[in-house]
């Protein structure tokens, strides 16, 4: 093989030739000053696929999510989140540095937090403990496999909550667009603020979107500028990330297929409890005793994997997996089982 087959994260991707060709041409302008087209393009389209008045391009999700706590919340507050989820378990303790609050977790182990976990910790707010601030959600959720958020589940939530906000935290909020059917617009309408990534399936080179209320992305504007996150002349970012959009939401349902045919052959691992029914978008995520061994001899074979925890195996599907990589790891998979005993 040239190169192994790349099942690390959908952030492998590389821009694709119209990317590149959009980027080569764009029209750019300071951002600092609001005056590059092509950024303003690109927030505008987004504001719209989510149906909020206004929205931000910022370097990485990481970012947006740190952004949306510094606005939504004051140094000491609570904010409610599942315990894996990405803002609490994979940006490096960023929320408590950047944004000095604290974090009440909830068992998300399905995919979402149940609104009735998140309504004592509202409540012990009676018994002197932390004001509850916002609750954080994440659509797909990464450790479970993916999994997307229902429509009725997340309307559940909000109605739960009462005047508390709801932050989506979408990094991959097209997968779950793409796999239930459901419109940006209508996940988005239970949250105040939300984001999304345009670097991982939508395989732009850089960049995410943050949005929610006028007042709020005003707010979120200093806060960018705080973080070092003002980019110059970035329409040639934007320009890839309008193509994202425009071009690479529908082709996600190919990611979804080829990570189900994976599915199947990680179930057939020995002492795996996987079900390969569980995987609904392009993640196919599970607990194996030997995880770190299983994704050192797949590295062995040609095949990337990783894990998200000490016993939790992943494998990504992306747009630069085909039909021939998928056939080509199922055969490594078959032979790393057979070494398992």
């Amino acid at each position: 093989m040239e190169r192994p087959v790349d099942l690390r994260s959908d952030t492998v991707t590389q821009p694709t030739p119209a990317m590149r060709e959009a980027m080569a041409l764009a029209r750019v302008g300071d951002v600092g000053y609001d005056e590059d087209p092509t950024v303003n393009e690109l927030e505008e389209r987004f504001a719209a696929l989510v149906a909020k008045p206004k929205a931000l391009f910022v370097p990485s999700g990481v970012m947006a999510n740190q952004i949306a706590l510094r606005v939504l919340t004051r140094p000491g507050d609570l904010v409610v989140a599942g315990r894996s989820q990405h803002v609490v378990s994979f940006e490096m303790g960023a929320s408590a540095r950047n944004a000095g609050i604290q974090l009440a977790l909830v068992d998300d182990l399905e995919g979402v937090v149940q609104p009735d976990d998140v309504l004592e910790v509202i409540d012990a707010e009676q018994d002197h403990q932390p004001h509850v601030a916002l609750v954080a959600i994440e659509n797909t959720h990464m450790v479970s496999g993916g999994v997307p958020w229902t429509l009725e589940q997340l309307r559940g939530l909000r109605s739960s909550l009462g005047a508390t906000p709801l932050y989506l935290d979408g990094a991959r909020l097209f997968n779950a667009v793409v796999a239930t059917g459901t419109s940006a617009a209508l996940y988005s309408e239970p949250a105040t603020m939300v984001m999304a990534c345009l670097s991982k399936g939508l395989c732009a080179p850089v960049g995410s979107l943050l949005a929610g209320p006028a007042d709020l992305m005003s707010a979120a504007v200093i806060e960018r500028k705080r973080l070092g996150g003002t980019m110059r002349q970035a329409g040639f970012l934007a320009a890839a990330g309008l193509v994202a959009l425009e071009t690479m939401i529908e082709r996600l349902a190919d990611d979804h297929a080829r990570a189900r045919t994976l599915a199947v052959a990680a179930a057939a691992f020995p002492e795996s409890t996987y079900d390969p029914t569980s995987c609904r978008t392009n993640i196919v995520a599970f607990d194996h005793p030997r995880a770190r061994g299983i994704v050192d001899q797949l590295a062995e074979r040609g095949v990337l994997a990783g894990t998200v925890g000490p016993r939790r195996m992943r494998l990504v599907t992306h747009a630069g997996i085909d039909d021939d990589d998928v056939a080509f790891v199922i055969e490594v998979m078959k032979d790393v089982a057979i070494s398992l005993g």
